[in-house]
């Protein structure tokens, strides 16, 4: 065989086992998948894949519809450029989260792979963007993989469809349906792309069978809802929640919780925008709809269908009927002081507070005051809902996995820096995810900015290591650091501050109290999520919460 004959040889046996080729001149490094050849970028020691489609674009007699797998593309694709992000609106203020896509589309159902340029069966990290089922998407700055991908580990990042066209329930979407349902179309594309990466990620060096499903806020919402979904079991190995909220959803057809049904809820949304049928939405422009139905009060969230959903996500931890994996679960201490609209006004004195609150939490009034209390009502509220939305579903988590008999790792967020401190956002929400990402170089406009110091940088490292190898083994450890106990039945977890700090006993009381408050709600056929404090409903009595 002649040396010619040899590389030919060669190359094609790589290809066939779906491993990088040697590139051209000027040229990125090519994989071939089984969705298609793709040709990347270099970074460094890492390999990047941009805007990868993994279904048929949801546009037109397809808006509304389950996704469908990107057919296989013939030669070589690029994948130097990250694909557009999905509609939304485009922020009208300067929120410190305000980062707006280069480029939007409905037709943005694409994902991006950092993979070490060695790998071989490395442990996969699939990161669902937060933005309250709304906005962002998987190619902002602050997500880039590269500092993940250095340890080891192959990332990849989505986009999935938000707002009213990746939520809306309508009894015309149901009756398409084979399965009776609508709604969860954001849901789907992420369990889309969770196959997608079962079938093709072996190609870039991953294991398919090593997936933990991570996300923050909104992302770590829907990292619940894939817990929680029957189509998505098998998909993953582990999960990452960080600052989830478990709060109760709208169910397809039936009034549960105070929550009007899904499909009135589209059919009200279409009367609204004068779009009688389905017909007439989808004749509608995806960026006019997208930026309408906002308007009209309409809140995207997952729909308990039966099928997708087959439950309220509560109650199916409380089943056990939940994925059995290990989780990384945490949240902030400043959750709300950069979400300062999910409060209501304060009220007038002291005195106001406290009657508000014993009118509404009867006898649980003396618990709420003592975690709460009229002393300093701006930050009891502050933490009222702070503890709601995010300590009680972290927790949670931790403990259901717990008693499923699998490990379990907590952590608070409390770390700051000078210009966190200037805007009074100490721990703010999502202020953990440039450290996670290795990204303080790359944040939003408007973001307070951690100083470029050795101990910031530290902590960086010691956040991507603590993740990374969480992604790995299932057990978060770094360098120099301290190990993160499994919460276990001593309720231990990390608290992040200046550094890394093991604990035990997070905000004794906050936890038993909340779940209190859930169950009677539940039991009453009351709404958990925001309305609490002094805007709570009036708590049925005592329930049996066992």
């Amino acid at each position: 065989m002649s040396m010619f004959q040899r590389l030919l040889a060669c190359a094609a046996a790589a290809a066939c086992l779906g491993l990088a080729l040697p590139a051209s001149a000027g040229q990125g490094p090519v994989v071939q998948a089984p969705a298609g050849a793709l040709q990347g970028v270099t970074d460094g020691s890492v390999r990047v894949f941009k805007g990868v489609p993994y279904a048929q674009p949801p546009v037109g007699a397809q808006r509304w519809r389950p996704p469908v797998a990107a057919a296989k593309w013939p030669g070589v694709r690029p994948a130097t450029q990250f694909g557009p992000a999905c509609l939304q609106p485009i922020p009208r203020t300067a929120s410190i989260y305000a980062d707006p896509p280069p480029a939007m589309s409905e037709d943005c159902l694409s994902l991006n792979v950092w993979a070490p340029a060695d790998a071989r069966n490395a442990p996969v990290m699939f990161w669902i963007h937060g933005g309250a089922l709304v906005g962002g998407y998987g190619s902002e700055s602050i997500f880039d993989g590269r500092k993940l991908a250095e340890r080891g580990i192959v990332v990849v990042s989505i986009n999935y469809r938000l707002g009213v066209l990746g939520y809306l329930a309508h009894p015309q979407l149901s009756a398409e349906s084979p399965q009776g349902v609508s709604g969860n179309y954001g849901l789907l594309d992420q369990i889309e792309a969770l196959r997608w990466v079962k079938r093709n990620i072996s190609a870039f060096g991953g294991d398919p069978s090593q997936v933990t499903i991570a996300g923050e806020s909104a992302g770590g919402l829907s990292v619940m809802y894939l817990m929680a979904s029957p189509q998505a079991r098998g998909l993953f190995a582990r999960a990452i929640a960080e600052s989830a909220y478990m709060i109760s959803t709208p169910e397809l057809r039936k009034r549960r919780f105070g929550e009007t049904p899904a499909e009135a809820i589209g059919s009200t949304l279409g009367g609204m925008l004068h779009a009688p049928d389905i017909a007439a939405l989808r004749a509608m422009d995806g960026r006019d709809l997208t930026n309408a139905a906002p308007a009209t009060g309409y809140i995207p969230l997952g729909t308990v269908d039966g099928k997708i959903l087959p439950r309220q996500i509560a109650e199916t931890f409380d089943r056990g009927e939940q994925a059995p994996v290990p989780i990384l679960a945490g949240f902030n201490s400043g959750e709300i002081r950069s979400l300062l609209v999910l409060l209501p006004p304060q009220p007038a004195s002291p005195a106001a507070y406290e009657a508000a609150i014993r009118e509404r939490y009867g006898d649980l009034a003396d618990r709420f005051l003592a975690l709460y209390p009229a002393s300093d009502v701006k930050e009891s509220m502050r933490a009222t809902t702070r503890d709601m939305l995010y300590g009680w579903t972290a927790e949670r988590l931790v403990r259901r996995q717990t008693k499923a008999g699998q490990p379990s790792y907590l952590y608070l967020w409390d770390h700051s820096f000078p210009a966190a401190e200037a805007k009074d956002m100490h721990g703010f929400h999502g202020s953990e995810l440039p450290f996670v990402f290795g990204t303080l170089d790359r944040t939003p406009p408007y973001w307070p900015k951690a100083p470029e110091t050795e101990a910031e940088a530290r902590l960086s490292d010691a956040m991507v290591d603590y993740w990374s190898s969480f992604v790995k083994a299932g057990r978060p450890q770094a360098s120099g650091a301290p190990d993160w106990p499994a919460f276990g039945g001593e309720g231990r977890y990390m608290r992040f501050e200046d550094g890394p700090k093991p604990s035990a006993d997070l905000m004794p009381g906050m936890y038993a109290l909340n779940e209190e408050v859930v169950c009677r709600r539940a039991s009453g056929e009351q709404a958990w999520n925001w309305n609490v404090g002094i805007v709570s409903p009036k708590l049925p009595p005592k329930a049996d919460c066992n």
